[in-house]
């Protein structure tokens, strides 16, 4: 209690904040949680007995360190500039302020010691000066102003010299402060959860970069266990998922690669920003089918995800859960390639055969320099060469070597995969081993003649055995990952109209993501850049639609179900409408033996209810009746893999007027966190 007993002084209660510059170029200050806080205060106590040395205290779920002596807080995972620590008991505010602001903490100190004073002596009139230009005065226990003193040549330059000048409220400890103490994060973590951005540096509507949607997707998580799974919590059984970011944008705009500036060199300087824009995020599309900075973006990817979870295993070294990961948009066409290529050790299964529309082509290896410009590699030619290089020599070379030559990162990936080729022909004809077979992904191997699809009969076959990635995938060298994820989330993803377009017609029911055996696509009913993979694996001619993810508040909202009540009403009027008829036809026509047989136009909407299911059936609509004779193949393990949220009420009034927004909600969703979570504790037998 910070009160006043009888005259009787008592020590201020501390609070730990940390602070955050916003848009506006302002200082906002937040309280740490209340387990952090008592324990950076129980750290602070210890650390006066130590000297010099530092006291290092890991917060906010291990994702930031502060460093008591310096009084900075510094983030684990991912790069951030530093900011400040206050221990704070004494606060101000001013009128148009939305929230209290901790004072230094030697003038925090400062103010303590009067207060005491004040206390002891029951001297109310006592005022403090502080060199900033700041005036403290304590009238009484409850009522303490802050008055800023301006010099009055100023008066006339600033017009806001008035309202500085007003008095600012000034209060002691946190007892009656509006600031919302967050509770904390559980210790233990069930599950950990990598999430990769799609194509620019922003992710949502906001222009917020990956680190603060990924803060609100998990902040969104801990408050539906909260609310959802409270009886497993209760149990002591469930801790929390931990959402960590993936960042590959930063390092393919970065100097390293010079891309930004190639581009900006040949961008026309009309429409600036419009162009600005477009270099900054579209253009991520064209360099991931850009074999050079395909290999970047993918190796950035890999190893960032690598490190984070290393870093990860280190702070938490109790860690059993497993991993799982999610792609946002063109983030999940990444991670689907990454799997897609993912190795199984100690394994003998095979994939299938699936083939393909595109013709397939070969590298000359006859000339070297025609090898290389072939390639796009042949602004090299001539620092080869000089090397007295020719191409069995440079089979000899490692990537270290062509590193040292001064060879960007690109081109060496794209080298050695030139040389991979080659050896692989050389061993075909020499016969001392078989063709490398297609690497594991959802196109399969050809066993012997690759089979033709009935419906691409102005394209020719391929033969994918002398394709080292697979049909359409850009050829180069895939990373793995340091772990095998128990669970793939598409966000908003266009894998199924990449895969259509790289040439493939069907997935193979039998294929599944070699070392992921969970998939979900989800994505939101107006988004642009989404697509269905469900009907690539069913049956041709069945229209199945997606599953439909229920709202977190339980049901469907409130539009759809009255909208899905119309539709059964006017289903029913048209049913009573058509047996009306066929009753009225029947009372007033003559025996049936006495007409020739005539074909009814309208017989259709009489037909018993298992006729029209199966005139539906045909149609392409499957019955409920059988859903379950559906084969869904097993890339999520027999199950379905479709999901779509539904859209909100406003949105339903103008999909186009949200389709943009639709592609960028999924950050703050609380419905796609739910799915995540159910998912998630499924596996382990823990249920809404």
């Amino acid at each position: 209690m910070n009160g006043v007993i009888e005259g009787v002084y008592e020590p201020v209660q501390h609070h730990w904040f940390h602070c955050e510059q916003q848009v506006d170029c302002k200082d906002s200050w937040f309280p740490f949680s209340r387990e952090d806080s008592p324990r950076l205060e129980e750290a602070h106590k210890h650390g006066g007995t130590r000297g010099e040395e530092e006291m290092v205290v890991a917060t906010e779920g291990r994702r930031f360190d502060v460093r008591l002596k310096e009084r900075r807080r510094y983030a684990v995972y991912w790069e951030q500039p530093p900011s400040e620590v206050r221990r704070c008991s004494w606060f101000h505010k001013g009128d148009k302020d939305i929230s209290y602001t901790p004072y230094p903490e030697h003038t925090s100190l400062a103010l303590e010691e009067a207060y005491m004073i004040s206390v002891t002596l029951n001297d109310w009139t006592r005022k403090l000066e502080f060199p900033t230009g700041e005036t403290v005065v304590l009238h009484s226990p409850k009522l303490m102003t802050q008055q800023q003193t301006i010099p009055l040549k100023y008066w006339i330059s600033f017009p806001s010299a008035s309202e500085q000048s007003r008095p600012r409220t000034v209060k002691r400890g946190m007892e009656g402060i509006s600031i919302e103490i967050p509770e904390g994060e559980p210790y233990q973590v069930d599950h950990l959860v990598f999430m990769v951005h799609g194509v620019g540096p922003a992710c949502d509507i906001q222009l917020r970069g990956v680190v603060q949607c990924v803060n609100d997707f998990r902040d969104a998580s801990l408050s539906l266990l909260s609310s959802h799974f409270k009886q497993g919590q209760d149990g002591a059984h469930m801790g929390r998922v931990e959402f960590l970011p993936v960042n590959w944008h930063r390092v393919l705009h970065g100097d390293a690669t010079g891309v930004d500036e190639d581009i900006q060199r040949i961008t026309l300087p009309s429409i600036s920003r419009l162009r600005q824009f477009s270099n900054g995020t579209v253009l991520d599309l064209f360099y991931y089918n850009s074999p050079t900075y395909c290999q970047t973006i993918i190796d950035t990817v890999a190893s960032e995800i690598n490190r984070l979870h290393h870093v990860f295993l280190q702070r938490h070294p109790q860690f059993t859960g497993a991993v799982s990961l999610t792609g946002h948009s063109l983030g999940s066409l990444i991670l689907f390639d990454l799997l897609t290529n993912q190795e199984i050790h100690n394994t003998d299964e095979k994939i299938s055969s699936v083939s393909s529309p595109s013709e397939a082509t070969s590298i000359n290896f006859e000339s070297f320099e025609k090898t290389l410009r072939n390639c796009g590699l042949g602004k090299f030619f001539q620092m080869l060469t000089k090397e007295q290089m020719d191409l069995e020599s440079l089979a000899l070379c490692s990537e270290t070597d062509l590193k040292d030559l001064g060879m960007p990162l690109g081109p060496r990936k794209k080298i050695m995969c030139l040389l991979k080729r080659w050896r692989e022909k050389q061993e075909s004809r020499t016969g001392t081993s078989q063709p490398v077979p297609g690497v594991p992904g959802v196109y399969s191997q050809v066993q012997e003649q690759p089979m033709l699809l009935s419906d691409a009969p102005s394209t020719s076959p391929v033969d994918y055995k002398y394709f080292d990635i697979g049909i359409g995938q850009v050829s180069i060298v895939y990373p793995q990952l340091a772990f095998q994820p128990q669970a793939f989330f598409a966000l908003g993803s266009p894998i199924g109209m990449f895969l259509s377009v790289r040439g493939l017609k069907r997935i193979d029911p039998k294929y599944s993501l070699p070392t992921c055996k969970s998939f979900y696509n989800i994505f939101h009913p107006f988004d642009p850049v989404a697509f269905r993979i469900e009907p690539m694996v069913v049956s041709p001619g069945v229209d199945l639609p997606p599953m439909l993810i229920p709202h977190h508040k339980g049901r469907k909202r409130m539009h759809l179900e009255l909208k899905d009540s119309l539709m059964r009403v006017s289903s029913d009027l048209l049913l009573s409408v058509s047996t009306l008829r066929g009753v009225w036809q029947t009372l007033t026509t003559l025996p049936v033996n006495t007409l020739p047989p005539v074909a009814s136009v309208g017989t259709t909407a009489a037909l018993p209810p298992q006729e029209s299911e199966g005139s539906r059936a045909q149609n392409g609509t499957v019955p409920p009746t059988e859903m379950k004779n559906i084969s869904f193949g097993m890339l999520n393990g027999g199950r379905r893999f479709d999901y779509v949220l539904q859209e909100k009420p406003l949105e339903s009034f103008n999909e186009y007027l949200f389709a943009i927004q639709s592609h960028l909600c999924y950050w703050d969703s609380e419905d796609t966190v739910l799915l995540l979570l159910r998912e998630i504790y499924e596996g382990k037998g823990i249920l809404l």
